[in-house]
């Protein structure tokens, strides 16, 4: 028996296997960033998996940067949420929220005015899901007390996943989001607290870190990482020093869980940052089963994430178990059913998505 299948126990939590749902995006809420039904019914689907992790959700408005993805600053998203959750531990799940905020990766499409970022550096990436396709403009330095108020959003997105029934948080700060734009080197040069040394650099995610623990308790909080610095223009210039103080700062603070988003290979940084951190070390990113029990078996990990395998198989658990053969992921199926959940030729109002997305919101 692979020990994939083996209960586990992750901080406060309590486990019947290893197989963890990875968060995904897949642009499905309504229009107001609010889960509905097909939700629910995509996360019921998954109770298998010993711990469901959801898709990226939004602590603020100003901190979307893809078409229909859910939030968690107001009480409509809230009780949507709270649906979600009871039906999942309705069948026995457990399931936590992650926590988002992209930063620079959005637009004026989404926001209404130009993205926040560490620093004036603008991803030389296009715009994901528009069309026609345009670059990620320039960002605008977030000032010192916006980072207060950051860290403020993080804590009511945190009180607000409590609220809505989940069994505890992942913070993204991986894969060039706004936590990881402010830790690599390339994408904050600031000059002020928040920038220069790994130090100064980690002060604001472990910031937001301090005030989620402050709403859950460290053994329900989990942190996601991509010490490759592949995806999005964020990357390091010594990512081994860099997230090596950094998760020890984690370890420090007992957290519950890293989640880290790096396939095997030979330059690998994972099963040495794994080393400093005294709580449980999920991997992700390729793993197949096979693979992931050896992960687990050679010590490099303690459980495995699943992402693209756990959309085209829910019963992904069950097909493991029965060594049966899986769905092959198809990612034209991957956001919603369109290739394009936003185009530009033809906006959805006259003063854009912005104006549609706000409906509802609340400071």
């Amino acid at each position: 028996m692979s020990i994939l299948f083996e209960p586990i126990k992750i901080g406060d939590l309590s486990l019947n296997n290893r197989i963890i749902l990875a968060p995904l995006t897949r642009c499905r809420a309504d229009y107001q960033r609010v889960p509905n039904n097909l939700i629910k019914k995509y996360y019921s689907q998954r109770v298998s998996f010993g711990m469901i992790i959801s898709e990226a959700t939004s602590v603020d408005l100003l901190g979307v940067g893809y078409p229909r993805t859910p939030g968690i600053w107001n009480e409509d998203q809230v009780k949507s949420w709270r649906n979600i959750t009871d039906a999942v531990h309705e069948k026995g799940g457990t399931i936590l929220m992650q926590l988002w905020h992209v930063g620079r990766i959005s637009d004026p499409i989404y926001i209404g005015q130009v993205p926040i970022g560490p620093s004036a550096i603008a991803a030389k990436h296009k715009v994901s899901l528009v069309h026609p396709e345009k670059f990620y403009e320039t960002p605008r330095e977030v000032t010192l007390a916006e980072i207060k108020q950051l860290v403020e959003h993080f804590r009511n997105g945190a009180k607000n996943a409590k609220k809505a029934g989940f069994d505890g948080v992942e913070l993204h700060g991986a894969n060039g989001y706004l936590l990881d734009q402010f830790l690599q080197s390339n994408s904050n040069i600031r000059k002020d607290q928040y920038g220069g040394s790994i130090e100064n650099r980690a002060k604001f995610p472990l910031e937001v870190v301090d005030a989620v623990i402050d709403v859950w308790g460290p053994g329900r909080v989990g942190y996601h990482i991509s010490p490759r610095g592949d995806i999005l223009d964020v990357n390091d210039e010594n990512p081994l020093a860099a997230f090596s103080y950094f998760v020890s700062e984690l370890s420090k603070r007992n957290l519950a869980f890293i989640c880290a988003r790096e396939y095997e290979a030979k330059d690998s940084i994972s099963p040495k940052l794994k080393s400093l951190f005294s709580g449980k070390f999920i991997l992700n990113e390729g793993f197949t089963k096979e693979s992931g029990n050896n992960a687990i078996l050679n010590g490099n990990a303690d459980a495995i994430a699943f992402g693209q395998l756990s959309i085209s198989n829910p019963d992904l658990v069950q097909k493991f178990k029965m060594n049966e053969k899986l769905n092959q992921p198809n990612p034209k199926y991957f956001y919603n059913e369109h290739k394009y959940l936003f185009d530009l030729a033809e906006p959805i109002s006259e003063k854009g998505y912005y104006e549609i997305d706000k409906i509802g919101y609340t400071e």
